[in-house]
């Protein structure tokens, strides 16, 4: 093998490696964009659960729901970017959502069990991510 293709392999070896730093940073965003989202949409429900006669009991389903919503949005907007694999980076997305809850609960000190509640939510999260990571690959 020459210098020339000792040289060509290593700036390929780069280029994949900027890539994938820059694709992290994607779904970092992505995850982002999803928490704020979020405390938007659950700031507005909270101000309709003090103002209004709406039933606490509907609290985990719209958490759900709005939480889902946001991750779907968060992974659409990074998987726009990446235009590949859209399933990983779109649960990637979901997950490090899940795990930003998890530490920010933890340190709260409201605690994270890990219940049935806990465990809906989990799958519900990655899934929704991995749902919006497809379309965010696909929307051209």
């Amino acid at each position: 093998m020459g210098v020339a293709n000792i040289n060509s392999v290593k700036k390929m070896e780069d280029i994949t490696k900027e890539k994938s730093n820059s694709n992290i940073i994607k779904i970092i965003k992505g995850s982002a964009i999803a928490i704020v989202l979020s405390l938007v949409f659950l700031t507005i429900y909270a101000a309709i659960l003090s103002f209004t006669s709406v039933s606490e009991t509907t609290m985990i389903p719209v958490v759900l729901v709005l939480t889902g919503i946001s991750i779907l949005i968060g992974s659409s907007m990074s998987s726009i970017s990446i235009k590949k694999q859209g399933i990983l980076n779109g649960g990637l997305v979901g997950l490090i959502y899940v795990l930003f809850l998890y530490i920010v609960s933890s340190i709260v000190g409201v605690g994270f069990e890990l219940n049935m509640n806990a465990i809906i939510m989990l799958v519900v999260e990655v899934i929704t991510g991995m749902i919006g990571g497809v379309i965010g690959v696909n929307i051209k």
